[in-house]
Formats: structure tokens, sequence, C-alpha cells
């Protein structure tokens, strides 16, 4: 029997096939993306027919017996498997809300190709109209607010938009563990937990490597299962929920804001008597040259 708030050692396509009834209000997995990556317990390099099998499994499991009916499920992959995740999601009968793209600031060195600088994150859910959308806890500023001093702006900011620009964590982030080598921003997780769950919500992570996930949650007051096979990355991730929850884990702030990035920019009043920041006025300019 799966418990709330706790992180459990095993294969998730066995412990979550054994559910009589389904526990998750909100999945976010974060799966091996098949590129290589050194684990300590799991092979990251397989044929790609065995990887793809595996995911159809551990998809379904997670949509057919761990989800509930207005559950949201979120997946983060690469480049090598986004199509075919893609498809597996539509064979499930999931609603796909938006294909998000989250852009990293930093990217690794190539010399014959593009830099790769994103994953990918699906998001679906399992009713198309009855799911939690809680869209007021994670607006942002607009840029008619912060760019523009458009007096048709929202006061209550703008949605995101679904790309989305946080960066990856660096070995002097206050939240970067020093025993995985795959660990996601506690920024990203929290926007997604924030507006697909409440509070008092159970999230699902049959991913759960560093912790991440689960750590969030828990800051956040929703319940958590975590599932992994490494029986280390199990400890150490209880280890590092009590520190957080504890305060002696600090996040980094890392979250996107379009007034940070902005706050370089100068606005000047124009004849009209509105603003209008040299930004605008530049590109204004150009705009009547063509």
């Amino acid at each position: 029997m799966i418990k709330p708030d706790k992180i459990y050692q095993g294969d998730c396509i066995k412990l979550l096939g054994g559910l009589k009834a389904p526990i998750a209000d909100l999945i976010f997995a974060d799966p091996p993306f098949n590129i290589g990556y050194k684990y300590d317990v799991y092979e990251d390099r397989k044929k790609y027919e065995e990887y793809y099998a595996w995911t159809e499994k551990w998809m379904a499991v997670c949509a057919e017996k761990a989800l509930k009916p207005t559950g949201s499920f979120w997946v983060a992959i690469g480049d090598d498997y986004a199509a075919e995740v893609r498809v597996i999601g539509r064979k499930l009968g999931l609603h796909l809300r938006n294909w998000v793209i989250w852009h990293y600031t930093f990217g690794q060195s190539t010399k014959k190709k593009f830099a790769r600088s994103h994953t990918h994150l699906f998001y679906w859910t399992k009713d198309a109209k009855s799911f939690t959308f809680n869209d007021m806890a994670v607006r942002i500023p607009s840029a008619r607010q912060t760019t523009y001093a458009d007096r048709r702006a929202d006061p209550k900011g703008k949605l995101p938009d679904d790309v989305w620009s946080f960066s990856r964590l660096c070995g002097t982030f206050n939240e970067r563990v020093d025993w995985h080598p795959c660990q996601m921003p506690e920024r990203l997780l929290e926007r997604i937990i924030l507006v697909a769950s409440n509070k008092g919500d159970l999230v699902l992570d049959p991913f759960s490597g560093s912790g991440t996930t689960c750590a969030v949650t828990a800051r956040l007051k929703r319940h958590y299962v975590g599932i992994d096979i490494s029986a280390g990355y199990v400890e150490k991730s209880r280890q590092r929920i009590a520190e957080t929850l504890a305060g002696r884990r600090p996040a980094t702030e890392i979250a996107e804001n379009p007034e940070l990035l902005r706050a370089g920019r100068k606005t000047r009043v124009n004849a009209a008597g509105g603003k209008r920041s040299q930004g605008a006025e530049s590109e204004r300019k150009q705009q009547t040259l063509f």
C-alpha cells in the first residue's frame, strides 16, 4: 500500500500497477532521457525498441492506474524521444493542454551543430474540461506593465507563455546536490505544482531522482509520493526534504520574471503624454525603414 509523504525504492511500473484506486492529483515525470547519463544503478543507454516499450509501460500505468479523473500529467523529455512521448500520450487518450519548452539560460558547448538548450514539457489532463488550473498562482508581470507603460495592462499580470526561461542548476546554486547527475530547478517545479494542484492534493513523481519534486511539493503544503529504483537516491532525497522543511536548504532565486529581465530599460514621455520604452522607440523607427 502506497502512503503519502513518502519516497519508495522500487520499480514505478510494479508499484503503481498494484494500486486499487488512483491516488494522484498531479503527476510530474522526469524519466531518464536514454542519452547516457551516469546514474548509480540505472543504465541510461538502451536500444530504441526497449526504451520505447518501457516508456509506453510507465506512461500507461501512470495515466490508467495512478492519475485521478481530474488529474494533470506532466512529462519532461529531451529531443530524442519527444515525438514518441507525444504519440504515446495521444494513444492513452490524454488531453494535451500545452507543449511547453523549457529554455535554459546556458546550453552545452558544441562544434558541429547548434547548442541544445531546451527540454520539452508535455502537459496533459485526463479529462478535457475538469482539471485544476490555478492561473492566479503563476501570473507574471506583462510587457505592457514592465516595458510599454500601457494603461491597458491587466494589473493582475499575465499567464506565462509556453516558452519558459529558467537557468539550469549551477554547482554554486544553494539547491544543487552533488550526488545526482540530473536535477531540475525548484522554481520550474514550483510553477507546475502551483498551477496544477491545490494545497492538500497529492503529487506523484515516478522517477524522483534528486527529490526536487517531492521537496517542492512538501514546501508548498501538498502531499507527495516519490518512487526511484536507487536506494541511495531515495535515502538522500529523504534527507533533502527534511532539510528543506527545516529551512536549511533554501532555493535559488532563478524565477522567470520579465520585470527583472527588463530592469535596465528606461522609459521616456512621448508627445501624447504617454510613456514609451527606448527599446520600443527603436523598434518603431526600424519598422519605418521597410
